[in-house]
């Protein structure tokens, strides 16, 4: 089925990264199994990215470097006419419209109708007469054309990313009309040069255009791989998302599968046993992201290493944290631990001890940590003074959305078990007051102060990424046992094609 609408180009950019490999990738007998990332687009995106197919069809003819046409003729009583057209570009290009189909497991056909294009330059001719006349001329030519171009964009697996080649490309004339000095009225010089030129001038076109075309479909898929590589790199951390296996191409979508696994420096990520399958995921919304469990917690493990799970609180915040409420309770555990010092004068540490395991469940991702808590009072001039240390085993369950472009993280049920509890206060650790504030506290009030840092946190690292130039609608992100799925409908900012064009023309 052909899908035909307005055009401009994503299909050149995005539709690049979801990709049909060829077999100059070797994926072994179970490749799904190494499967860490899956990104599948569907019938409706594929039609929206069309939509910027204009854009990059007209830097293809403008970018275009065409040749000096010359050639050389004998006529009758004439003798010899030579003609020569320079400093061809295009002055004028405009687009109707462009029909996309996709061939299950071969390629992306786009026919791109009635373009129309006007060429400039300029034409020198002379001839040598039978009665020894010699003429030389110049004059400034228009070439007036309407063109079909039909474009066959092979994806193909090189160095385990995605190559496009879309040499298979054809131009169809169907008007190629020469004006010489604005003269739009027919004449025998016009019709002498226009006999004498057409042929080869759609050849030099043909050639000219569609090597441009292939150029800016394999920068496209270049670019959209190092921004899709950028989006999940942070300093030393980042994740390798070459081609884990064959991708699919239907009819109604394109599916790519990634490897997913996370770089950090010396530590070793290894993955063989994902449980991914394309019937995981459905058609009706038009781009979804699958995520396995192992992708989530080697990242917490990068970020452990990379000492990254630590948070220090201060002044009011650790007020809050500490008078959530106000009783009689209250009152005399802040009094017995913080020993009348300001808050101003205190501090709060906190950091994970070991790796956080994460486990994806229908109900929400559920993080397990060892975290410690360090509260010290420091009295001006003299040496921090802790006054409580304490280890507690967390388990959280949270659930994530993405809302008004930021991400939002709800946690719900959570356990608290304490491993080591030290109290200046109560060195015995006898006192059950101190302990059963404090498991109030965290459960209440400490777990989602935590979550409420990291959530602005994510949403600055993704905008920066460039995630906020997007509009999302309706995103969801749904929680399996052990996979995560992010199913979302979207606009595309098209001047971020026309920012990157002007870079690379």
């Amino acid at each position: 089925m052909l899908w035909a609408g307005r055009m401009r180009l994503g299909t050149f950019g995005i539709l690049l990264m979801l990709v049909h490999a060829s077999a100059a990738c070797e994926f072994g007998p179970f490749p799904y199994r190494a499967t860490g990332i899956v990104c599948r687009m569907t019938k409706p995106a594929a039609l929206l990215l069309n939509q910027e197919t204009a854009q990059v069809i007209q830097a293809a003819f403008r970018n275009a470097k065409f040749p000096n046409i010359t050639g050389e003729r004998s006529l009758r009583l004439l003798g010899k006419v030579a003609y020569e057209l320079t400093n061809i570009q295009v002055n004028d290009l405009s687009i109707e419209q462009s029909e996309v189909e996709l061939k299950e497991n071969d390629a992306i056909h786009i026919a791109i109708k009635n373009v129309t294009a006007f060429f400039k330059g300029t034409l020198t001719y002379g001839y040598a007469g039978a009665w020894f006349l010699q003429l030389f001329h110049s004059v400034d030519f228009e070439i007036e054309s309407s063109i079909d171009l039909q474009i066959n964009i092979k994806l193909m697996c090189q160095k385990d990313q995605v190559a496009a080649d879309a040499s298979d490309c054809y131009l169809t004339f169907h008007k190629l009309t020469l004006h010489l000095q604005g003269d739009k009225e027919p004449g025998w010089l016009k019709q002498l040069f226009t006999d004498f030129i057409s042929f080869t001038l759609k050849l030099v076109l043909k050639s000219e255009v569609c090597n441009e075309i292939n150029f800016l479909a394999q920068v496209l898929a270049n670019f959209v791989h190092d921004l899709a590589a950028d989006f999940v790199r942070d300093k030393d951390i980042s994740v390798d998302i070459s081609l884990a296996s064959v991708p699919l191409m239907k009819a109604n979508y394109l599916e790519s599968h990634h490897k997913g696994l996370v770089l950090y420096k010396n530590y070793s990520d290894v993955f063989s046993d994902s449980v991914f399958s394309p019937s995981l995921l459905t058609e009706s919304r038009m781009l979804y992201f699958w995520l396995s469990e192992h992708i989530l917690n080697s990242l917490a493990s990068a970020a452990f290493l990379d000492k990254r799970l630590v948070l220090t609180i201060r002044g009011q915040k650790l007020q809050a944290l500490f008078e959530m409420e106000d009783t009689e309770a209250q009152r005399k555990a802040v009094q017995m631990i913080f020993q009348g010092t300001s808050y101003n004068d205190s501090e709060a540490k906190v950091w994970s001890l070991a790796h956080p395991q994460i486990s994806l469940q229908p109900e929400g991702t559920v993080v397990k940590s060892l975290v410690a808590v360090e509260v010290s009072i420091l009295p001006p001039g003299e040496e921090p003074l802790m006054v409580l240390y304490m280890e507690k085993e967390i388990t959280v369950t949270i659930q994530a959305a993405y809302v008004e472009k930021k991400l939002i993280l709800h946690p719900l049920d959570s356990r608290i078990e304490f491993k080591v509890f030290k109290c200046t206060a109560d060195p015995s650790g006898n006192d059950p007051s101190i302990r059963n504030f404090l498991q109030t506290m965290i459960s209440v009030v400490g777990i989602p102060e935590v979550i409420s840092r990291i959530e602005p946190a994510l949403t600055s690292l993704m905008n920066s990424k460039g995630l906020n130039l997007f509009e999302i609608r309706n995103p969801e992100i749904i929680t399996r046992k052990g996979y995560i799925i992010v199913q979302l409908d979207f606009s595309f900012p098209n001047h971020l094609l026309l920012d990157f064009l002007e870079k690379i023309l």
